[in-house]
């Protein structure tokens, strides 16, 4: 089943910060981009009055570490205690030579980053990071809601996919099948895309990184997925469910990775435009993540 795309949309993105240059600097760098529509709040409380009383007005927040009357992480933590904002994309802005920042960032669920002195380049290459996880959730979220079937009369199902689009449609289908859908979505579809890109079509880290940066990412996957050598190759998705919980477990045909140094967001590639998908999976949509030795093999368990 091929998923019908979501048409031309704007990103809305909401920056927050207590400095008019800086907030004035953000506008009209992210206004090179047509497909991105700005607001603006002075302080985390005005940000986050505007994503309480509109809460589906916003896609991304860009926001300030350090401000008066409430600090960016204390929005982010607000935001993910709130069932309507838990969802939106968090960009944080932090000094360049404090790590220590990103790394308590990542512990209240923020992904993307920015850091001092503001790069041009880097803000729309991590901009357009998180505006294609936007898209994708929203993309895929409008597909799931076109499922009828019983999804909790399943208690094993088994399937196989070549390409990204399979995936994409087969993640929209799995996800009803977990207690929660909306949680279980993402982290399902990351897991799905690692096992075609990284796993059977052998694109590594640092070459994705290039293809994105170039735009040529697209053609690359049609490419390889043309290639003999990694076409016919196939995914392989076991759906469980059991007394206390259900898993999914993704087997692909590549060579396996290092999987234990993407578990968790690394500081020093928080402003890569890309790599942030296992991280996601693992510390929002499952309880538990676990790989075999070589990496080609992933379970992700939800308990309850």
């Amino acid at each position: 089943m091929k998923i019908e795309r979501i048409g031309l949309e704007r990103t809305r993105i909401l920056a927050v910060d207590d400095s008019p240059p800086s907030l004035l600097l953000l506008q009209n760098l992210l206004s090179r981009n047509d497909d991105y529509e700005v607001r603006t709040a002075v302080n985390g409380r005005e940000a986050l009055d505007i994503l309480r009383t509109q809460p589906g007005a916003t896609d991304i927040v860009l926001i300030d570490r350090m401000m008066p009357e409430m600090d960016g992480l204390a929005v982010c933590a607000a935001m993910k205690a709130d069932e309507r904002l838990r969802y939106i994309p968090v960009i944080m802005q932090t000094a360049a030579d404090h790590p220590e920042e990103i790394n308590e960032g990542i512990r209240a669920g923020v992904f993307y980053y920015l850091t001092k002195p503001l790069n041009g380049e880097t803000l729309l290459s991590v901009v357009g990071a998180a505006a294609r996880q936007v898209k994708l959730f929203k993309q895929l979220r409008s597909e799931m809601s076109q499922w009828k079937v019983s999804f909790g009369l399943v208690q094993v199902l088994h399937c196989t996919f070549r390409t990204l689009e399979e995936g994409e449609s087969l993640a929209t289908f799995l996800a009803n099948f977990f207690p929660v859908p909306d949680r279980a979505l993402t982290g399902i579809s990351e897991l799905l895309i690692n096992a075609v890109e990284h796993g059977n079509l052998g694109i590594d880290y640092d070459v994705k990184g290039r293809l994105i940066r170039e735009n040529c990412w697209q053609q690359e996957i049609a490419s390889r997925l043309a290639d003999p050598l990694y076409g016919s190759r196939k995914v392989e998705v076991l759906f469980e469910r059991r007394e206390g919980g259900c898993s999914i477990r993704i087997t692909d045909e590549g060579e396996g990775f290092e999987w234990q140094k993407y578990l968790k967001v690394d500081p020093f590639r928080a402003t890569h435009n890309h790599g942030r998908g296992i991280a996601m999976a693992n510390m929002l949509c499952f309880d538990e993540l676990v790989f075999n030795d070589k990496g080609n093999q992933v379970t992700g368990i939800v308990i309850g």
